[in-house]
């Protein structure tokens, strides 16, 4: 007798949407999560007491760009999101600032405040990248077979093969594009720095695409669910067992049980097993998978993935209990004030492309970042229940640090000369936020983030996210379809297609594949 018809490993948040959607489709489900609750690295906990902190992912921004949270009926399930706006706000040494709304007129008044001719340029930006940014959504939401890939990238999303110029754009580092679209510093740092997020430096070749992505933040906005960013998965897991599922938490899985090339389970570190009828979906990071199917994965397949990157970490995440929110030099309180409307949004700090430059050599270096460009994110300025009243949540994410350091020193010893110098950077544009208005604090280091959320090198994107490592080509040329070549067992998570993120295509796309192959009957 099996337990279950399909077994998924990990509970992240695209392992929860390929259950839900297996489960809403009629299959038992039972998932297998490591730590003590479900949700992977969208994950909230009441770390300092009374205060609510993220321990990965906060802006639910791709998500938006999804079916996921009405065709899974999430709100049913507790899921409440507050909407965002402004979405983005970017202070300057100098004094000057703009502001991302939702709204692209609103959004241009702001540029023009300190550069007309920027205004005119980012509105440009907008219209001429528009309808590739929609083809990458809709390629983001299918899986990455090369007829979708030419539908939704070339013959819907806007890319001309004729025009030359539009096609070298595509093809050159974002940080070129930024630098050729703008005539200030301002809005190329807080696009290039927006885009960057997903690891690669504004001179990687190839990596326009991510700053080229940015007119879709005018279509998704930005939410945050109340309650923390865990709260999405926690909504989808009440989801799963109401439709007869079963989430198992502490329980890490050793090895993937196969039998005659066909995968049939999977064995706990305590000696729990668990049988699945139909299918196996593992939504570990790709090489943690590997390591669980051991000698049963084919050499080949094997070897492909040992081969792939997943770098040296990228950033890390300092999250602060506070008793008041940052005061920015650039855009001061009123007297009276304990908040503007920019505490709202994600606060941006890197004042020009060259120094997000500077930051990635010291990371090559195997360094910290001296002079780290930061996010300010302080969510409780819209959503007052993640801290006391009149305190505050701030998390401060910063980039770029390495996971293995240069000269030997590990991060247990330097982590707290690093987070000083994370709030040193930010008191150039906020000099209130001194130690003493910190209440505590979680240091989110790149080997915390391998060790708490079992991100390999703390790469919280699993595999770098470079051209050579995405559409088909992620995690591997051979499983970029979310079949691993184990009969039975399909993948899914931040090693697949389109990468990390809060968006959940990764797991809705899976699903979609294992459903096809169940009425198929190829598994």
């Amino acid at each position: 007798m099996s337990d279950c018809d399909i077994l998924v490993i990990g509970a992240g948040h695209n392992a929860l949407v390929c259950a839900a959607y297996l489960a809403q489709a009629g299959y038992k489900v039972i998932v297998l999560e490591r730590r003590h609750k479900a949700g992977g690295a969208v994950v909230t906990e009441e770390i300092v007491p009374g205060y609510q902190f993220d321990l990965g992912g906060s802006a639910h921004i791709l998500i938006n760009h999804t079916s996921i949270v009405r065709d899974l009926k999430l709100t049913e399930y507790g899921l409440d999101y507050i909407d965002i706006d402004p979405l983005f706000f970017a202070p300057f040494p100098d004094g000057t600032h703009f502001t991302i709304y939702k709204s692209v007129d609103q959004t241009c008044e702001t540029i023009a405040a300190f550069s007309p001719a920027d205004a005119e340029n980012y509105r440009k930006f907008i219209r001429t990248w528009m309808p590739m940014a929609e083809g990458m959504v809709e390629a983001f939401n299918h899986a990455p077979t090369p007829l979708n890939l030419a539908k939704y990238l070339v013959f819907n999303g806007g890319i001309d093969p004729k025009k030359s110029s539009q096609i070298n754009d595509v093809i050159r580092s974002y940080g070129q594009v930024l630098k050729h679209s703008f005539v200030s510093p301002q809005v190329p740092a807080l696009i290039a720095w927006m885009a960057s997020q997903s690891g690669p430096p504004p001179s990687e070749p190839f990596s326009a695409p991510f700053a080229l992505w940015h007119p879709m933040y005018h279509v998704s906005g930005m939410r945050r669910p109340r309650g923390g960013s865990g709260m999405l998965t926690q909504a989808l897991a009440r989801m799963i067992t109401a439709h007869g599922g079963a989430i198992h938490t502490n329980a890490s899985v050793k090895r993937l049980i196969v039998e005659r090339g066909r995968i049939v389970g999977a064995e706990t570190d305590n000696g729990d097993v668990f049988t699945a009828k139909r299918a196996v979906v593992s939504g570990a990071h790709i090489q943690t998978t590997f390591k669980m199917l051991g000698d049963s994965a084919p050499p080949a397949a094997r070897d492909l993935v040992e081969k792939a990157r997943v770098g040296n970490g990228f950033g890390m995440v300092v999250r602060y209990a506070v008793d008041e929110l940052p005061n920015y030099t650039a855009k001061p309180l009123n007297a009276g004030q304990t908040q503007g409307e920019h505490h709202l949004s994600m606060q941006f700090m890197c004042p020009d492309i060259s120094y997000l430059e500077r930051a990635y050599a010291d990371y090559l270096a195997g360094r910290p970042s001296r002079d780290p460009a930061l996010i300010s994110m302080t969510w409780s300025a819209a959503d007052p229940s993640l801290a006391p009243e009149n305190k505050h949540v701030m998390f401060l994410w910063a980039q770029y640090f390495p996971y293995q350091l240069a000269d030997g020193a590990t991060w247990d010893q330097i982590e707290n000369d690093v987070e000083q110098n994370l709030l040193a950077t930010l008191r150039r544009y906020a000099p209130n936020m001194t130690n003493d208005k910190i209440v505590g604090k979680l240091i989110e280091t790149p080997v915390y983030l391998e060790r708490e959320l079992g991100l390999p090198r703390g790469n919280v994107m699993h595999l770098e996210m470079s051209v050579d490592q995405m559409f088909m080509l992620r995690p591997a040329l051979t499983m970029g379809n979310y079949r691993a070549p184990v009969k039975g067992l399909y993948l899914t998570g931040a090693s697949t297609h389109p990468g990390g993120g809060i968006m959940g295509a990764a797991g809705r796309n899976a699903a979609a594949v294992v459903l096809h192959d169940l009425e198929k009957k190829k598994i």
